[in-house]
């Protein structure tokens, strides 16, 4: 019984390793995530682990002394919890320890302010939470209050703090102090916003160009749509939104059915990452789609979230969920792509029928035109034209 159950733990490993890597992750979080997993394997296997049994508090406890070597193991586990969550294989996601803490009543009030007034995921609190705890914990260890912060201070936590971490990571983690410190700073908690100081070692070289998808590879993408299942139905609403409204996977699983105007073709996005809100006319092809999904496919339910899990209970489905399925529809027609190519594809369909890097911005949610600049990379001369035309 007990080999069927590691035999079931590491087929699920090597699936959510090809979803991890189809998600475009940085090389050192791939290879720290396949270290730690095949690491859980080898435990799970020694220990004989039943599979509910698995993701115990425990079990993780235990597999956490014995995986010092490896960083954020647990962080790792964690993201596989979630997959294996909304792929209906476990009830529910790994709860880690350290979270459930209770911090401070500022840095509550900061995450209750995150979710409330921001609207930020769970997701995203959760980071914060794994932050906050260990930069509360320091400043208690050196006696220093949260009114007499200086960034000095905050530059050697970070220093010890973010060692383990690839740079990805720890760029994440700054950008969640950074946040922090403003809010300490609104609130009068301390008297300079010091935010601004906290800045990562320089990186040297050309920025990257975002990826896209070439018009062969588009059609072969949609080429091999097929509509024969809910979850094909589902995922094809979902790929024209990303085509041709340019959405993130985050903005697409927050669509409710009050943002839909299917007379008027148009969507409502009322939270975008970057607290940009508009209203973006729908494409003839992607209501259709939308019309399609909610018609034949969505569960009856009282949930006014669009996207929704395709098993009982209903729930909305998470962004990782989307990036997941899309990622899946990728792969099926032999493309090494993710959901922000097609996002970056349509960046560069607007770019290419002539529209400002101006419009650009608007359409993309951007927050400010320095991210939108990134897509003058695309094509050279292409970069030349618009660099021409909307500068000199």
């Amino acid at each position: 019984m007990v080999h069927k159950h590691i035999t079931k733990l590491a087929k699920t490993i090597v699936d959510y390793l090809g979803w991890f890597t189809a998600a475009q992750n940085s090389e050192a979080l791939k290879k720290n995530c396949e270290q730690v997993l095949i690491a859980f394997l080898i435990f799970a296997v020694e220990h004989k682990l039943a599979w509910e049994n698995v993701f115990s508090v425990d079990t993780i406890r235990v597999f956490g002394k014995d995986c010092k070597s490896f960083p954020a193991a647990i962080e790792a586990l964690t993201g596989f919890s979630v997959y294996l969550h909304e792929q209906g294989d476990i009830p529910k996601p790994l709860e880690v320890p350290h979270k459930n803490v209770i911090l401070p009543d500022i840095y509550e009030r900061y995450l209750l302010y995150l979710h409330q007034g921001k609207a930020v995921g769970q997701v995203f609190i959760r980071s914060s939470r794994r932050v906050l705890a260990p930069l509360n914990n320091y400043l208690e260890e050196q006696h220093i209050n949260l009114k007499d912060l200086k960034i000095q201070h905050i530059d050697d936590f970070v220093e010890i703090f973010n060692k383990p971490f690839c740079n990805s990571t720890r760029t994440i983690y700054r950008g969640q102090i950074r946040k922090f410190l403003k809010y300490l700073y609104q609130e009068k908690i301390i008297k300079k916003n010091i935010a601004e100081l906290l800045v990562g070692p320089r990186t040297y070289g050309d920025r990257k160009p975002p990826k896209f998808l070439r018009p062969e590879e588009l059609k072969k993408l949609f080429g091999s749509i097929t509509l024969n299942t809910i979850s094909e139905i589902r995922t094809y609403a979902m790929l024209l939104l990303i085509y041709t409204l340019g959405l993130r996977p985050i903005e697409i699983s927050r669509i409710t059915l009050d943002d839909i105007s299917f007379q008027l073709s148009e969507l409502t996005l009322v939270t975008r990452k970057t607290d940009n809100p508009g209203v973006l006319p729908l494409p003839e092809k992607t209501l259709k789609a939308i019309a399609l999904y909610v018609y034949k496919a969505r569960p009856k339910t009282q949930l006014r979230q669009l996207f929704l899990t395709l098993q009982k209970p209903y729930r909305p489905i998470s962004s990782n969920s989307v990036t997941h399925h899309i990622s899946l529809a990728m792969k099926k027609a032999g493309l090494s792509a993710s959901a922000y190519w097609l996002r970056h594809s349509y960046a560069q369909n607007l770019l290419q029928t002539g529209h400002s890097i101006y419009d650009v911005k608007e359409m993309m949610g951007h927050k400010s035109i320095e991210s939108t600049q990134k897509y003058l990379h695309i094509d050279i001369e292409l970069m030349r034209k618009v660099l021409f035309d909307e500068i000199l």
